[in-house]
């Protein structure tokens, strides 16, 4: 397995049935170490955001040990069209 911004994009947009994702390769150097996630899922839907995250991680269980440095941000589709207003 390859860490990549591009392979975690696919796979949480796979696992989660994700309507958008964006990952960003934070690390200096860009070394696939480092990243910044943003998952838009209906499944987060009446969700907290413990829960919200425990999908997220339980969806990239097998790359986060290999992963130094991980923040996320998950949204429902109505939160995402919200802040896309602003």
């Amino acid at each position: 397995m390859e860490l990549s911004a591009d392979y975690l994009r696919e796979k949480l947009q796979r696992d989660l049935e994700a309507e958008h994702v964006e990952v960003e390769d934070t690390t200096p150097g860009r070394c696939a170490t480092s990243f910044r996630v943003l998952v838009v899922s209906a499944k987060f839907e009446g969700k907290p955001l413990l829960h919200r995250h425990r999908l997220v991680n339980a969806s990239l269980a097998e790359e986060l040990p290999h992963i130094h440095a991980f923040e996320q941000k998950t949204l429902t589709p109505d939160q995402w069209a919200r802040e896309q207003q602003k």
